[in-house]
């Protein structure tokens, strides 16, 4: 087996003491079974592709190895490329932009990593 990283192995305990508190998923898990998670919350890892905002509120779209979501945000948007750890509940019917996107996390925080 590999020897992790210290950067890795800091990242990893950061995730675990991040998502303390909620399930932690990944994004594929999300879209596969929305039933599941819906009104749940979740943790989630991922590197921002897309972001928007005005005055703190927003959203933003996270991709991890497994897949994409959408993330709607009261507290601030992150950056595009910046790695995010998300802390939020799983919601169905979300629009971004006007656009229907199904599945999306209504964040109660983040950490940029």
């Amino acid at each position: 087996m590999k020897k992790l990283s210290g950067i890795r192995l800091a990242m990893l305990v950061f995730a675990v003491l991040f998502t303390v508190g909620c399930e932690k998923a990944t994004i594929a898990d999300i879209l596969a079974d929305p039933s599941k998670y819906k009104d749940k919350k979740v943790g989630v890892v991922g590197t921002v592709t897309t972001s928007f905002g005005v005055l703190n509120m927003g959203g933003y779209e996270i991709e991890d190895s497994t897949g994409r979501i959408y993330v709607i945000s009261t507290k601030g948007v992150p950056g595009k490329g910046q790695q995010v750890a998300v802390e939020g509940t799983v919601f169905t019917g979300a629009m971004v932009m006007g656009q229907a996107v199904g599945v999306a996390i209504r964040e109660t925080r983040h950490r940029v990593r």
